[in-house]
């Protein structure tokens, strides 16, 4: 099973225009068994800040308890994100069925569905499937004829803050457009509502009291704001204290406050939500392209701004975050947003930006974006893809440096993807970069300093059969280790490579077995060396491109060593390198293996953290 294959079904389906109306989505759910009437529903509509607040809702309702569903849209990635039962993504699999239950009751349908209101019936069927006690649903457009807006009436309705947005659609001014939100508040139903405008406040008051809808308002002027870290933010709200939430920005206590508010009106509808799962669940809660931290150094903040709202938002966020610094911007944003005030907001913060094209038909070009800073004053240039994208903003921002990524949910969902490949490939090459700048008299100074720290080692010296190497240009060097006096008594076993795979540990028989190798180095020779069994180590000494004090490595990228590391279930596992090429974290790969020791002209590092193994590579 794979998204290309569950896309090409659902294409099958049905892949209609977006259109307004509730007509096409009670067909299907109707031909379905009407899959909603089982369930009871928090539902979410607003311009900004659905996705943070559902996200904590979810999580909150999780761990009181509860069998939650969570509807949330777009994705950034795959259509898996949209469906969540607590906190999980709906697999492949469980995809691609519900594709192929609809797809028999879309046939039947004569006015087709659109391709919103299919994910969502699919989603409903889903939840209901899973037994949810809880859904939180959010809108996708409007609230009045959103396909969402089929549910009965839910436990409550949340009404977040009202922009000027698809005003084609909703209307040209905020009253209008709150008004098409509020579509949502059904009779006798709960509502808590973000505090806005006037005007917008006036419609809100207007409709719950022609619902008979009991209407609650945020306290925002109850919140005290503690800390903002990257590891997230604390404040106090009426009786909780030190409450914490991961997420970044500011208005992020606005959404916790929002979802503390929808909580206590749960409560008072009989919901049992106890302090601890509130706090649990806000503490835990996690929404992806939101001032996310993709890398600390350099900083690398990914954020899916696409308008002017927003904008100013993520700029305030910005400058609370670093105080006083300039920040390199990887930005691609479309050409139906005000894309000019965007600009004007975020060029005062910027070092420099780096321009691309998102992957929709409304892409403003990478080009266009790129003349309009430049006009503005700012330095501004074309990436031709988002791994170029990322690689330049990184190397512009330098280990110190801040890069934000923003513009559109399109470019967001394909930087979150493409940034943790990029990045190792961009750190490896940076760090074989600073390793080659050392000088030959450099690197030999250097390689012994590294030999002694190796024979002082403890775990060396316990040893009896240790795994060394020869080097390749750059590497440190052991010359000297081979030749100390304290290894007479030891086995030196060197690798050879047999395939693209696959290493032995080799004990030459005598000076004759040797031969240069694929790398240019001298490799013992097979047939006159002795096959030492991987489990006879009793340490291993890995050549190493980048490493971290959590015990991460990374090599030239062929991962011979880590694959043969695995069954050294026995050896000290130690990595070998020059200062220059350590880096404050390294992003995990399918076959890094932890060291338990970095060997480097400075220092012995041993792990910080405990790393499980794992011997199924």
């Amino acid at each position: 099973m794979n998204m290309e294959k569950i896309m090409a079904l659902l294409q099958s389906i049905s892949w209609q225009e977006s259109r307004l109306g509730l007509e096409r989505i009670e067909t299907l759910l109707h031909l379905l068994g009407d899959p909603q009437k089982d369930l009871r529903f928090v539902h979410v509509a607003g311009s900004n800040g659905k996705g943070s607040v559902s996200a904590m809702l979810s999580a909150i309702l999780t761990s009181a308890g509860y069998t939650t569903g969570l509807y949330t849209s777009p994705h950034l990635v795959s259509y898996q994100e949209r469906m969540k039962v607590n906190g999980a993504d709906i697999s492949e699999a469980a995809l691609y069925a519900l594709a192929e239950i609809v797809k028999s009751c879309v046939e039947q349908m004569e006015d087709k569905p659109t391709e919103f209101e299919l994910i969502t019936a699919m989603a409903l069927l889903y939840f209901s499937q899973k037994r949810c006690d809880v859904v939180v649903l959010e809108v996708g457009l409007g609230g009045r004829l959103d396909a969402t807006n089929v549910i009965p009436v839910p436990e409550a309705a949340v009404l977040m803050n009202i922009s000027l947005e698809h005003t084609e659609v909703l209307g040209d001014t905020l009253a209008k457009i709150a008004r098409e939100k509020a579509g949502i508040i059904k009779e006798g139903g709960a509502v808590v509502a973000y505090p806005g405008t006037p005007e917008v406040e006036a419609v809100f008051e207007e409709v719950c009291a022609a619902k008979h809808a009991v209407l609650r308002k945020a306290r925002f002027q109850e919140i005290t704001f503690l800390q903002e870290t990257l590891d997230g933010q604390r404040f106090h709200w009426r009786q909780y204290s030190n409450l914490a939430i991961r997420l970044l920005g500011r208005y992020q206590l606005s959404n916790a406050v929002m979802a503390l508010e929808t909580v206590e009106m749960l409560c008072k509808r009989g919901w049992k939500i106890p302090e601890t799962a509130v706090r649990e669940g806000l503490a835990t809660a996690q929404w992806p392209a939101r001032l996310e931290v993709l890398n600390r150094t350099p900083l690398f903040l990914l954020d899916c701004a696409h308008n002017p709202q927003c904008a100013k938002a993520l700029v305030d966020s910005i400058r609370a975050l670093c105080p006083g610094e300039k920040v390199v911007f990887l930005a691609g944003m479309l050409a139906d947003k005000d894309y000019k005030k965007i600009i004007e907001q975020t060029a005062p913060l910027a070092q420099e930006f780096f321009c691309l094209t998102p992957f929709s038909e409304r892409a403003l070009p990478a080009e266009v974006l790129a003349a309009c800073l430049k006009e503005q004053g700012a330095s501004a240039a074309v990436c031709t893809d988002v791994a170029d994208g990322i690689r330049a903003a990184l190397s512009a921002a330098g280990d110190g440096g801040r890069v934000v990524a923003f513009g559109s949910l399109y470019l967001a969902g394909a930087v979150r993807e493409a940034f943790r490949p990029t990045y190792r490939k961009w750190l490896r090459r940076e760090k074989i970069r600073a390793r080659d700048r050392l000088s030959p008299e450099e690197r030999e100074a250097m390689s012994r300093q590294v030999v002694r720290q190796i024979l002082a080692a403890p775990e060396f010296r316990r040893a009896k059969t240790v795994m060394i190497y020869r080097a390749t240009r750059g590497e440190v060097r052991l010359e000297t280790l081979e030749a100390a006096p304290e290894v007479l008594e030891k086995r030196l076993v060197y690798p050879l490579c047999t395939s693209d795979t696959e290493i032995l540990a080799l004990l030459p028989e005598d000076a004759d077995a040797w031969a240069p190798g694929y790398f240019g180095i001298e490799e013992p020779v097979l047939e006159k060396s002795a096959v030492i069994p991987p489990e006879e180590l009793d340490m291993v000494l890995c050549p190493c491109t980048v490493f971290d004090e959590d015990g991460n490595r990374m090599g030239m990228g062929a991962g011979f060593y880590d694959r043969y590391l695995t069954r050294c279930n026995h050896a000290c596992i130690a990595s070998v390198a020059f200062e220059v090429q350590k880096a404050s974290q390294i992003p995990n790969d399918l076959w890094d293996y932890p060291m338990d020791l970095t060997f480097t002209e400075k220092a012995v590092y041993r792990k910080r953290a405990a790393k499980s193994r794992n011997t199924k590579k």
